[in-house]
């Protein structure tokens, strides 16, 4: 994650997403929603999600 932004997707599967350093900052529903280093954030099949600015770190995204 390089601090920029991400615009919204959606997926039609499950998408885990792991933070192995830094912090994400998850907008999910109207909220924003910071997963740190260690964290996992499970985002359910079609919901819309985005990085928020700000994110730094190691990502790792886990499609299903």
């Amino acid at each position: 994650m390089d601090e920029l932004a991400y615009p919204d997707e959606t997926h039609d599967f499950d998408e885990a997403l792991l933070v192995l350093e830094g912090q994400m900052n998850l907008e999910i529903q109207g909220q924003l929603i910071a997963v740190k280093q260690g964290e996992v954030y499970l985002v359910p099949a079609g919901v819309a999600h985005a990085v928020a600015p700000g994110s730094q770190g190691t990502l790792v995204i886990i499609d299903r």
